[in-house]
């Protein structure tokens, strides 16, 4: 198959998800273009059968904003006519669901057919889609994308609350590609972060309010009372400041790292005791899954797909969002005890397991036969 790929370029879930997804239909054999502004952060620049195509937003005084819907859907009709697609992918639904139904009515008056599968991903539906001003477009491109799948159960559940979806939504979740994780190297060990033996606590996000990174720093903060601790932050994003504003107060900035935009997080995941996701939303948690693939036992909240990924006193821990004592209280308990600490590594370690690409790129192969048979 020829396979378009729409996606964000970004660190965020979503552009790993969907570069993830292209590169290993490209070790199968099909072939794959991206579609996008820049090259996404996980694609390599010399890979077989993977092309990317940039979509170019030219500055032109009549506007205040750039139409970037209307140049993403030339040039998705511009790749279908030359690269001879059979299917297009759009991940997240802003606006490549409308990007992607206008290329294909475009086409369809010259005679060409492209079907395409819309996947949701979190926030272009419980966030940014409930907008009242996004809402009809978003409701009108799902219900005439060729399929829709949608990456956790709670997902789904709330496509259906949230909007007026007519059209059966398929849930594939996240994956991961477990060779990638659990390898320390000596750019990046333990004894750089915890020279004395401490436990070392890790959080992965890109800083925004949902992810309630400060409660992972007053969570630290119980934690480091009772067990010598350290933390290292990796991302960075609207919150950075107020973080570094509450270590302060907290007196405890001598014992967090701050590493910022780290482009392959897995080498500070392979050195890490515990992972913490507090956030106030999470439609699947690909993050979590990230660190479990690292044999990394994560206390998170119970919010949206969270707890379909992290299983409440096996895989880690699951509290009510905000509720950083109990939060803190878990994590001591998991760390505390070196034989406690092994156990929970190993099952999130057999957790992570069911989400191998190895057992979901299945489900999309699936998924695009059907749609191209129809």
């Amino acid at each position: 198959m020829k396979i378009g790929i729409v996606c964000y370029p970004t660190f965020g879930g979503s552009g790993v998800v969907a570069t993830e997804l292209g590169k290993a239909l490209a070790k199968k054999g099909h072939q794959v273009h991206f579609i996008t502004y820049s090259q996404p952060v996980r694609l390599d620049n010399f890979t077989e059968n993977i092309f990317y195509h940039e979509v170019l937003v030219s500055d032109y005084p009549l506007f205040d904003f750039q139409p970037y819907e209307l140049v993403l859907s030339s040039r998705i009709v511009d790749v279908v006519v030359n690269e001879k697609i059979d299917l297009l992918h759009v991940h997240y639904a802003i606006p490549h669901a409308s990007a992607a139904y206008m290329a294909q009515q475009i086409l369809a008056d010259r005679g060409i057919k492209l079907p395409f599968i819309t996947t949701l991903h979190g926030t272009d539906i419980t966030l940014v889609g409930r907008d009242p001003s996004f809402e009809p477009v978003i409701t009108f491109a799902i219900n005439h994308s060729n399929a829709v799948t949608a990456v956790s159960e709670s997902l789904k559940q709330d496509t259906y609350k949230y909007f007026k979806v007519k059209r059966d939504i398929e849930t594939i979740p996240n994956f991961i590609c477990l060779d990638d994780y659990g390898q320390a190297t000596k750019e990046c060990n333990r004894q750089m972060f915890a020279p004395n033996g401490e436990k070392l606590l890790v959080h992965v996000s890109n800083f925004r309010k949902v992810k309630r990174v400060e409660d992972v720093l007053r969570i630290f903060e119980k934690v480091r009372k009772v067990i010598p601790t350290k933390l290292i932050l990796v991302g960075d994003g609207p919150e950075r400041s107020n973080i570094e504003k509450l270590c302060r107060e907290l007196k405890t900035c001598d014992d967090i790292i701050s590493l910022g935009k780290v482009q392959n997080p897995n080498q500070v995941l392979a050195i890490a005791d515990l992972f913490i996701l507090p956030s106030e939303t999470e439609s699947f948690g690909l993050a979590a899954l990230e660190a479990m693939a690292s044999h990394v036992p994560v206390i998170s909240t119970n919010t949206g797909g969270l707890s379909e990924v992290n299983i409440n006193g096996v895989t880690g821990y699951t509290s009510n969002v905000g509720d950083v004592d109990e939060m803190a209280k878990n994590a001591n308990s998991i760390l505390s005890d070196e034989a406690t600490l092994q156990k929970f590594k190993h099952s999130a370690y057999e957790q992570a397991k069911k989400f191998s690409i190895d057992r979901i790129l299945p489900m999309y192969e699936d998924l695009y036969a059907k749609v191209l048979q129809s």
